[in-house]
């Protein structure tokens, strides 16, 4: 049974005004309209389905069908403030309701009790801002086993011996190993480490509506058209819109919040899909825009209470930025390993997550992933190895030969928060909304290279032990490309040094709600959506007892 949507007038002050419907969005948007609440949710994307889903390379990977559109919403990039800021592509993220959830590789990995404390454990590191979280993981762990239920997660408990503590087993079975997972595993053991099934947000099982994984192949960037990857879309967002209290406007690109003289937001501002513009009122507004998008709306809001920026006293939205560090190890076999077929990455293993810095000289930690993510368009252009050439009839044997005996390990790693590291606005270039567009000032700290590099060097001993035919990967370099957009709007007990408190509400703006990658103390090993999810699920809780005490609109 379907539920009519309802169509709230911009002029109904509703509950909530959500903005973004991603990974955060969608939970939050599930959560609040469970709970009574009348909610809006503003996506700037469109409303693609299933059937909009396609396995066209050229139209998902080069004209940006799911994502941020480079002539629409074009960035800059520079390494340092004192810099020019030059255009570039300097990052990707979901454009579509359901947000990057609807095109991630679905790598669900919980934080581990260290993410949350290491600056307590490690103390201060050279030139960074590295601090506690105000949570804990115990805190967050009901709401890891939430996600795993009620989004739905693949993955065998007990199977990792550094794996957190948990609750609940998985709700399903681990997905099949490939080719790629038992070459890693098999290696892996022989050196002496710990590998185990990935868990992955796609279904290994069949749920209401939803098919198991048919293992097309086309995942890492794609939609998926059976609804098998537990996207914001095909799940928290469907459950939303049964509550009949939840709509989801798509083509709204909000590019203000509205505050009155008392510093309380009365709701958004967006463009519509001809560029008009409208204020949805609200009783509250809950930002969850994503690790840039968010920063961005808050500097774009500023008004004569916050000249800086909209709940930006501490000065540092945007700050503190942390792309995750990390990169490609690829090897070659002799046979052929079909591994084109299915999701990406079928194991995983976690024995580096914690390095003792007096051991190895420097901060960090992360995992390693057996995976191969590539399509036949994308490999053409990136997973040859160096010294092969690449036009004629030697590429295309080169081609033919190695697609099917190509895997990848994936190095995931720690990335350090820098103040410099950040979003801002760019005072010269505008998208083509007339907005100022995104500019990310980004240099990696010189302990997540020496990570990255010794990771590196790792997956290079797991390729000799599976007896590789051929290796190859390059220095870790310095980063000049955002995927994972974390910590730019940080929670904290302070206001001098966060954005946000342990319920996600601003410390300037007492019906501000800040919810996404931004709002990461710490950048966890490589895999921050299920965090962001757990952290979405437990804002909804804060949020919802705020909201019942009469905390919220008073």
């Amino acid at each position: 049974m379907t539920v009519d949507q309802p169509h709230y007038k911009t002029s109904d002050e509703v509950d909530f005004v959500i903005v973004g419907s991603g990974a955060a969005g969608g939970i939050l948007a599930k959560e609040l309209s469970t709970n009574g609440f009348r909610v809006v949710v503003l996506e700037q994307g469109p409303y693609l389905t299933e059937a909009d889903f396609t396995h066209n390379e050229i139209e998902i990977l080069v004209q940006d069908k799911l994502t941020n559109h480079p002539k629409l919403q074009p960035n800059t990039f520079r390494k340092t403030p004192d810099e020019k800021a030059k255009p570039q592509r300097a990052l990707v993220y979901g454009r579509c309701v359901g947000g990057t959830s609807v095109h991630f590789t679905a790598n669900f990995w919980r934080f581990h009790e260290i993410d949350f404390i290491e600056r307590s454990k490690v103390g201060p590191v050279a030139g960074t801002g590295l601090m506690d979280w105000p949570i804990t993981y115990a805190d967050l762990e009901p709401y890891y086993t939430k996600v795993e239920w009620e989004i739905g997660v693949s993955g065998l408990a007990g199977a990792s011996p550094f794996d957190p503590p948990r609750s609940k087993p998985y709700p399903m079975p681990p997905l099949p190993v490939k080719s790629s997972g038992v070459i890693f595993e098999r290696a892996a053991r022989k050196l002496g480490w710990h590998p185990f099934p990935a868990p992955m947000a796609i279904l290994s099982q069949p749920r209401a509506g939803r098919s198991a994984c048919v293992n097309c192949g086309f995942c890492l960037g794609f939609g998926c058209e059976v609804g098998a990857k537990s996207s914001s879309l095909a799940t928290a967002i469907r459950m939303a819109e049964r509550t009949g209290r939840c709509e989801i406007r798509p083509n709204s690109y909000v590019h203000r919040i509205e505050a009155d003289a008392n510093s309380r937001a009365t709701g958004a501002v967006y463009f519509d899909e001809k560029h008009n513009t409208h204020l949805q009122k609200a009783k509250a507004v809950v930002v969850c825009a994503n690790g840039a998008e968010t920063p961005r709306l808050l500097l774009l809001s500023a008004n004569k209470q916050f000249p800086n920026g909209l709940a930006n006293s501490s000065g540092i939205v945007g700050k503190y930025l942390m792309l995750n560090s990390g990169g490609v190890v690829t090897g070659q076999f002799e046979n052929p390993l079909n591994d084109y077929k299915g999701f990406a990455v079928s194991r995983v293993l976690h024995d580096f997550y914690e390095l003792d810095p007096q051991k190895v000289g420097f901060y960090g930690g992360g995992g390693l992933d057996a995976r191969f993510d590539f399509t036949p368009i994308s490999f053409a252009f990136g997973g040859l190895p160096p010294g092969v050439p690449r036009w004629g009839q030697d590429f295309k044997a080169a081609l033919a030969h190695d697609f099917n005996r190509t895997m990848e390990i994936f190095c995931h790693g720690t990335s350090l928060p820098v103040e410099n590291n950040s979003f801002s606005l760019d005072p010269d270039l505008k998208d083509a909304w007339g907005l100022p567009a995104l500019r990310l000032t980004y240099k990696d700290h010189p302990d997540d290279l020496k990570l990255g590099n010794w990771m590196f060097a790792r997956a290079h001993e797991l390729f000799d032990a599976a007896g590789a035919h051929k290796k190859w990967s390059f220095p870790a370099r310095e980063q000049q490309f955002a995927v994972h957009l974390l910590g730019s709007c940080r929670m904290g007990n302070d206001p001098k040094t966060s954005v946000i408190n342990s319920d996600h509400r601003a410390h300037d703006v007492k019906n501000l709600f800040l919810c996404d990658g931004s709002s990461l103390v710490t950048s966890g090993r490589g895999q921050p959506t299920m965090t962001i999810e757990a952290l979405a699920f437990r804002a909804a809780d804060r949020i919802t007892a705020l909201a019942k005490r009469g905390e919220i609109s008073a």
